[in-house]
């Protein structure tokens, strides 16, 4: 099981106690809506990971085996890939410095595979995710792209360059995750002055996430606050934050989220006349278009007093609705993560699609969109008949089955009576 994965029980214990705070304190920072579809995306990011890791993985390991500068000159030593504090002893000193050395290096690497994300549209489309949330809490910090990863592996290429071997990487950029989930809160104001200038601290994030314009593209840092200061990204925290993006994303569709500014690009390519154009659409500053599309997207200026967030309200037995199947969904993708080293390929693909669907109808139903009803129906339709046929194929597994089945009449019932709140003209697209 990997860092991530294995922290995943802490990362929603400290969620609950954010919650207790926010509760204690009267500040506002979770919305059901927002927490779920927040998720649901780093859900679908996880799931993503059993079938990109041959890419995102595969290629390190084999430019450290086969392309590393120890490859092509023996004379440079290896990386020492022990343990630097090993049993029955103090601290192994080389080995120490070693990982330091790399867990810093891979810090390097995030702040210009972040910083790039900011910077080139196309990665701007795998990372938009991560920022579209109009809170700002720990689940925003779980809200995670699916798409990105297939693109910001490169920026890791130095390392295995330089021979370190995957499991150092892997564990220092775990670790390097795991600290930064900690950073998106607002129950922490600044720190000691010294923590404040090396380190990332929650308050330098919360300027990352912010729209306002003088915050924008500033503080990419993973654990190191200091690359920003270096490379002239840096911005102390100010005035107050309000997230989001400048192009709201209005949905809380997994699915659309992760495709809005892939879609965005397309639509203008397809459009522009020349195919230099084209180029800069697609490897150019987010924003731009040619002067035929209309004059390039400026942030506008926000407060917290102006600036107006999606909420759409729903009926409580919808949103009961919607929580009941996230929480569904959600139990399927831990087994699915627990067991997919063991289960074939096609049948692992047939379960994420599963949980992916769920996840797109339970953001169709808190859009209140038309097309959740449809897509749900025939979701649970699904779920009832496997059900049933389980019962009858597996006696083993007759109670569960038949719980599922309960649980996908009523839920059936549930959308049935409240058919009629699910009627805003929000799209089937990912537009």
């Amino acid at each position: 099981m990997g860092i991530i994965q294995a922290s995943i029980p802490l990362f929603f214990l400290l969620i609950a106690l954010e919650l207790l705070w926010s509760q204690r304190t009267g500040a506002r920072v979770f919305r059901l809506n927002d927490a779920l579809s927040d998720i649901g995306c780093g859900i679908m990011s996880q799931m993503a990971g059993i079938f990109d890791k041959a890419i995102t993985l595969g290629v390190f390991i084999w430019i450290s085996a086969n392309a590393s500068v120890q490859r092509l000159l023996p004379a440079v030593p290896a990386w020492p890939e022990r343990a630097p504090f090993p049993d029955g002893g103090g601290a192994d000193v080389p080995a120490l410095l070693a990982w330091g050395v790399v867990f810093v290096l891979v810090d390097l690497c995030y702040y210009w595979s972040h910083r790039m994300g900011h910077e080139v549209n196309v990665l701007w489309a795998g990372h938009v995710v991560h920022h579209q949330s109009e809170e700002y809490n720990l689940a925003v910090a779980l809200r995670q792209a699916t798409i990105g990863k297939l693109m910001t592996w490169v920026f890791y290429v130095p390392l295995a360059l330089l021979g370190v071997p995957w499991r150092m990487f892997v564990t220092a950029y775990g670790l390097n995750l795991v600290y930064q989930f900690v950073l998106h809160t607002r129950a922490v104001g600044k720190l000691w002055g010294p923590v404040e200038w090396v380190m990332n601290t929650p308050s330098h994030h919360r300027v990352h996430h912010g729209v306002n314009p003088k915050y924008q593209d500033r503080n990419y840092g993973g654990v190191f606050i200091v690359f920003d200061r270096l490379f002239g990204t840096f911005q102390v925290e100010e005035e107050a934050v309000v997230y989001g993006t400048t192009k709201p994303l209005q949905r809380w569709n997994p699915v659309s989220a992760n495709l809005q500014v892939f879609a965005q690009i397309w639509h203008d390519a397809r459009r522009a006349t020349r195919w230099s154009d084209r180029w800069r659409i697609v490897f150019g500053r987010p924003g731009w278009r040619p002067p035929e599309l209309g004059a390039p997207e400026v942030p506008r200026d926000v407060t917290p007093e102006t600036f107006v967030k999606f909420d759409p309200p729903l009926p409580t037995p919808l949103a009961a609705y919607g929580f009941v199947q996230f929480a569904v969904a959600l139990a399927a993708a831990v087994l699915l993560l627990k067991r997919a080293p063991s289960l074939p390929l096609g049948q692992a693909a047939a379960a994420a699609f599963f949980v992916v669907v769920a996840l797109a109808g339970v953001g169709g139903i808190f859009e209140r969109a038309k097309w959740a009803r449809p897509l749900e129906t025939a979701r649970l339709v699904a779920l009832g008949t496997a059900c049933m046929v389980l019962a009858v194929a597996a006696p083993a597994m007759a109670p569960l089955a038949w719980a599922g089945l309960a649980l996908a009449a009523g839920s059936l019932l549930v959308l049935w009576r409240y058919r009629h709140a699910l009627t805003e003209l929000a799209l089937a697209s990912v537009m």
